[in-house]
């Protein structure tokens, strides 16, 4: 079981899909707004495994090889609950083997050929 935290562009509605997880969001935490580098302090210091985020830019902003948790970043082309139901299971895969300090990506995969 993972600590998660959603970042505040991730829809709540997430969090009931993401059982066998303890699952918390900016906003109940009472960090919205905050900057992305204050964010990860503080959920290190709370004891977060990973946030789960859309923001594709975390990576090239801040250095995470020495932080105590995970980022997963969803990159889908919508942002609502129900287009990220088909990504579940890939991303409750992923959450299964998070190591601290690296940064997951779980996408789409377009099938159109």
């Amino acid at each position: 079981m993972a600590r998660l935290l959603l970042d505040e562009n991730i829809p709540h509605t997430l969090r009931r899909e993401l059982t066998g997880h303890e699952v918390r969001t900016v906003q109940y935490m009472g960090w919205a707004g905050k900057e992305n580098g204050e964010l990860l302090r503080a959920a290190s210091g709370e004891g977060f495994d990973a946030i789960v985020t859309f923001d594709k830019n975390i990576p090239s902003q801040q250095n995470l090889a020495q932080r105590p948790m995970s980022i997963v970043i969803i990159d889908a082309p919508g942002r609502t609950g129900a287009d990220l139901r088909s990504l579940v299971p890939e991303l409750l895969e992923t959450l299964g083997r998070l190591q601290p300090g690296r940064v997951y990506w779980v996408r789409t995969i377009d099938r159109a050929l």
